[in-house]
C-alpha cells in the first residue's frame, strides 16, 4: 500500500523538462501489471484522475472494481466486492510534487527516483507526456503501470476526490 502512495503522483506529470508547476490536473486510462518471480502476470485496468496539491483518484475496473482516493494525508480505499472500506492516514511530510522533479534524467525518454529504498524508473513518451512506471514491489514482483489517454490541465471536479459509499460497507481504519 505504501507503494501506491508513493506513486500516486510519481504519475501526474509531464516529465524531462517540463514546468511542473504549471500541471494541476492529470488524467489517464491505465493498465497495471504485476508480474511475480515466476513470470505469472495479473493485469489491472483502470482510470485515474488527479489535482494539485495531493489529490488522486484511482478507479480500478477490471478485474474486479475498486476506487482508491488519497486525499492529502488520507487514503481511503474501497472495495464494492467486499463491501468494504479501508481508511488509513498518509504521512504529511510526502510532498510528490518535489519527489517527481528530482527524478534523475537516464535518456531523453527514461528517468529514475529512489523513495523508501524502492527505484522507479519513468518513461515519457516523445511528446514528454508520462508513458509508464516500472518497480519492483516489497515481494519482488515487477510492477508496471502503462498510461494511455493522458490529459493535463483539464478540469476535474474538486468532488470526486471525496470518498463515495454506501453506509452499510464495514469501515476499516488503520
Amino acid at each position: 500500500m505504501k507503494q501506491l502512495l508513493l506513486l500516486s503522483f510519481l504519475f501526474l506529470y509531464t516529465l524531462f523538462g517540463a514546468d511542473f508547476s504549471n500541471v494541476q490536473t492529470f488524467q489517464a486510462d491505465f493498465i497495471q501489471k504485476v508480474t511475480d518471480d515466476k513470470g505469472k502476470e495479473l493485469i489491472y485496468k483502470g482510470h485515474i484522475q488527479a489535482a494539485q496539491p495531493q489529490f488522486a483518484l484511482w478507479s480500478y475496473t477490471s478485474p474486479v472494481e475498486k476506487n482508491i482516493y488519497i486525499s492529502m494525508n488520507q487514503l481511503t480505499i474501497v472495495e464494492p466486492e467486499l463491501e468494504q472500506v479501508i481508511v488509513r492516514h498518509i504521512a504529511s511530510e510526502f510532498n510528490f510534487f518535489k519527489m517527481i522533479r528530482k527524478a534523475k534524467k537516464i535518456d531523453a525518454m527514461h528517468a529514475s527516483t529512489t523513495i523508501n529504498n524502492t527505484t522507479y524508473t519513468i518513461i515519457s513518451t516523445k511528446e514528454q507526456l508520462l508513458h509508464a512506471i516500472t518497480y519492483k514491489d516489497e515481494l519482488d514482483n515487477t510492477i508496471t503501470i502503462e498510461f494511455f489517454n493522458e490529459s493535463i490541465n483539464k478540469s476535474v471536479d474538486p468532488k470526486v476526490f471525496i470518498p463515495k459509499y454506501p453506509p452499510d460497507y464495514d469501515l476499516i481504519r488503520g
